[in-house]
């Protein structure tokens, strides 16, 4: 590899380039006319503006970084998080352009962008999941018999959320229609999906995460933890490693769960396999961020 494109900006793109100048890799920027005077233009070995400010007609132009990257006969194409990282078919018309997607396939991110294929994915590794329904339910009916077995308090969840969107809790069955509603429209407006499943909602959890980093060779390895406990509405305020909960047997057990999430999906470079800790010290996957991300540092 000789070159390379990196489709971000800001602190993500300046670590990416800086990895690639060490291996003497060449690099592009791309940015927009908001950036033209930004840090990652000046500091790539070529870049080149794809578009007007708001990053729906620029960072998010698939199309038109695949050409650019074209033009310049660039090997691969690095995602950096955010903006088309996690986009499954940006991934593939990357993959089709004869270009190196620097990530993972994009079957594995399609397969963990949805919570429900996520699930399927991992069973046959028997790893322990929050009880709850493995299919997609839009009826608030059959949502409410659900949430009676499963037992209240239940989350409502949207399949191909993130970020705190397209979630809710349901304290008893009075709600559950409401809280439904909310779910889906949230869902739908955030994500173009509307589907939801019904979980139990575990109370006061510790919200746990485990780096992993995979070859193509078959190799998966985990590098420990993060925690993620501490939140504002779902997303994560402060990390923290190691946690200070996790026994050497509790993180053995994690770890080897992390790695057969991404074997689940033939997963490949690093990922992030999300677990909850409930107060007995119980695990359970939660879903997994095919991407880099900007606690990685923390690690």
């Amino acid at each position: 590899m000789k070159k390379i494109l990196v489709a971000n900006r800001g602190e993500i793109a300046i670590r990416v380039m800086t990895t690639a100048k060490k291996m003497g890799i060449q690099t592009v920027a791309v940015f927009s006319e908001a950036d033209r005077n930004a840090l990652h233009v000046r500091f790539a070995d070529e870049a080149v503006c794809i578009g007007p400010p708001p990053s729906n007609q620029s960072y998010l132009k698939g199309d038109k970084i695949i050409e650019v990257a074209k033009s310049l006969n660039v090997d691969g194409i690095h995602p950096g998080y955010g903006f088309l990282s996690e986009n499954a078919d940006f991934a593939e018309a990357v993959e089709k352009a004869g270009i190196l997607f620097i990530g993972p396939k994009s079957n594995a991110i399609r397969i963990m962008g949805s919570k429900l294929a996520a699930k399927e994915a991992v069973k046959k590794y028997n790893i322990p999941m929050v009880p709850g329904i493995d299919e997609a339910v839009t009826d608030v009916k059959k949502a409410a018999q659900i949430a009676k077995e499963i037992g209240f308090p239940v989350l409502i969840k949207a399949s191909a959320g993130g970020g705190g969107k397209g979630m809710r809790i349901v304290e008893n069955e009075s709600n559950v229609a409401e809280q439904m509603e909310r779910a889906i429209s949230e869902a739908e407006s955030a994500f173009g999906d509307g589907s939801v499943f019904v979980e139990k909602y575990v109370t006061s959890p510790r919200h746990i995460e485990i780096q992993v980093l995979a070859d193509s060779h078959g190799r998966v390895l985990h590098f420990f933890e993060r925690e993620c406990s501490i939140q504002r509405r779902h997303q994560k305020v402060v990390e923290e490693a190691p946690s200070s909960v996790l026994t050497p047997e509790i993180r053995e057990k994690m770890g080897e769960a992390a790695v057969n999430v991404a074997r689940a999906c033939n997963y490949l470079g690093a990922g992030t396999v999300e677990f909850l800790l409930d107060q007995d010290k119980n695990f359970y996957f939660l879903e997994m961020n095919t991407r880099l991300q900007v606690e990685h540092p923390v690690t």
